[in-house]
C-alpha cells in the first residue's frame, strides 16, 4: 500500500473515515520530523497493535521558549517522508503552522500532576502546555485508537497519558523503549548537534545512569546514587540540569524502595542539551 501525504484536517479526515467503514484500527506517531530509527521502530511498534499508521510531522512553535532552537530544529521532509514510508507508514500528516492555529486561535491545554515535577518543567516552563496542546490537537484530529511514544522523553509519555485520560480521549498511550544506538547513546534528532568528541563523551549519560540503577538495586540508597550520578557527569564536562529517581507513574519523589522508580537526567555537552532515563 503506498504511504499518503495529506497537509489538511479535511484530507486526513477523508482517510481515517475509510479506515472506520472498514472497521480497521489505527495508531499514531506524532513526531517534528528529523526521522531516526526511533521514530521508525514507533511506527514498527504501531503496526503490531492495528491496522493502520498515520505518523505526524509538524514542528510546534508553542513548544519552544525565544531563546530555543525553534528556527535551527533539523528539518528534511522529503527525507523524513521516504523514511516513513519505507517504515510501513499508511498516511504521513504535515499540516502548516495555519492549518494547526489558524487565526483566532486562543485555545492552551495546561497540565498539573506529571508535568509539574520540577524535572523538564523546571528549565522549560513553557514546555508542556505547548506539548499538551499539540498532542491533544492530534488526537483529535486522528482520532487514533492508539498513540506511539517513545520513553526517551519519559516526562512526555507520562504527561499526555495523564492528559489522554483526564480528558476522557479514547486513545490509548504506549509507551515505546528508548532505541538506542549500539554504543547506549539514545537516539534524538539534537544528537546532529554533537561534535565528534562531544558524541564520545555523551555516552556517558547513558553509562552513569545505569551505574546508579545498578547501585540502588543493590542497595544504595536513591540519594546517594543520583549524586553519584551527577559528580561523574559533571567531572566528564556535562553541565546537569537534573538526575534524579521519580516514581515511575506519577513522577513525584519516592517515599519508598519498593514503588516503581525511575533514574531520570538532563544535561548539557556544549550548546547540546541531552535527556536520558533508565528504570531501576
Amino acid at each position: 500500500m503506498k504511504t499518503k501525504l495529506v497537509r489538511t484536517l479535511a484530507a486526513l479526515r477523508r482517510e481515517t473515515t475509510k479506515w472506520r467503514k472498514e472497521g480497521l484500527t489505527y495508531a499514531v506517531v506524532p513526531t517534528m520530523g528529523a526521522i531516526h530509527s526511533g521514530h521508525t521502530e514507533l511506527v514498527a511498534q504501531g503496526l503490531t497493535r492495528a491496522d493502520r499508521v498515520i505518523a505526524t510531522i509538524f514542528v510546534n512553535p508553542k513548544q519552544f521558549a525565544a531563546h530555543e532552537d525553534l528556527d535551527k530544529y533539523p528539518r528534511d521532509e522529503d527525507g523524513d517522508v521516504l523514511k516513513l514510508g519505507k517504515a510501513g507508514c499508511h498516511v504521513i500528516y504535515l499540516p502548516t503552522p495555519e492549518e494547526i492555529y489558524p487565526e483566532g486561535f486562543c485555545t492552551t491545554v495546561s497540565a498539573t500532576g506529571p508535568a509539574k515535577a520540577g524535572l523538564e518543567d523546571k528549565f522549560r516552563p513553557q514546555f508542556f502546555d505547548g506539548v499538551c496542546t499539540i498532542v491533544a490537537k492530534l488526537f483529535i484530529q486522528t482520532g487514533a485508537d492508539y498513540a506511539m511514544f517513545g520513553e526517551k522523553d519519559y516526562q512526555q509519555l507520562q504527561v499526555v497519558t495523564r492528559m489522554a485520560k483526564d480528558l476522557s480521549i479514547p486513545i490509548e498511550v504506549i509507551g515505546v523503549a528508548t532505541v538506542r544506538e549500539d554504543d547506549g547513546l539514545a537516539k534524538s534528532s539534537r544528537n546532529v548537534y554533537l561534535s565528534k568528541q562531544e558524541r564520545q563523551q555523551a555516552l556517558a549519560i547513558y553509562s552513569s545512569l545505569s551505574h546508579a540503577a545498578e547501585r540502588i538495586r543493590g542497595g544504595l540508597d536513591i540519594q546517594s546514587a543520583a549524586r553519584l550520578a551527577t559528580r561523574t557527569l559533571m567531572a566528564l564536562g556535562f553541565t546537569v540540569d537534573y538526575v534524579t529517581v521519580r516514581n515511575a507513574a506519577t513522577l513525584a519523589p519516592p517515599q519508598n524502595r519498593d514503588e516503581p522508580l525511575r533514574i531520570i537526567a538532563a544535561a548539557w555537552l556544549g550548546e547540546t542539551r541531552l535527556i536520558d532515563n533508565v528504570a531501576v
